[in-house]
């Protein structure tokens, strides 16, 4: 399971999230043909996917404006449960969060209840985003 959440763009809180299970890729941008719309200027149509690579995720850009990790543009790189992604240098953080079925069946009852789960339930909405650039 992995799940994606847009961060807030001045706070490290979630503004929304999406859950996946059984998809090979997850696709990011503005068209809505995608597994997450995101509604930004600097976002592209099909900015970023998220693919399964064997037991692995990757993160593979799309976008004319680029995918960041940490200050850095990549084209690929291995998805690492907890990295934030960010779509162009100045556009929205997306939270990575990677769970194995075994730890997500044995986890699940000990943070159902956390503050943190809660923020992410509330956030979890439809599937369209509105967001404004910086």
């Amino acid at each position: 399971m992995i799940t994606l959440t847009l961060l807030h763009p001045l706070q490290p809180v979630p503004v929304q999230s999406w859950t996946f299970e059984e998809e090979p890729k997850i696709r990011i941008g503005r068209s809505t043909s995608n597994e997450v719309v995101l509604y930004s200027a600097v976002v592209s149509r099909h900015h970023v996917e998220i693919r399964k690579a064997g037991q692995e995720w990757e993160v593979v850009n799309l976008g004319a404006n680029g995918t960041y990790i940490n200050g850095t543009r990549v084209n690929t790189a291995l998805a690492i449960d907890g990295m934030i992604i960010r779509l162009a240098s100045s556009g929205p953080k997306i939270l990575i969060k990677i769970e194995s079925r075994e730890s997500s069946s044995e986890d699940q009852n000990s943070a159902e209840d956390s503050p943190q789960n809660r923020k992410y339930q509330r956030a979890k909405i439809t599937k369209d985003t509105l967001i404004s650039s910086d």
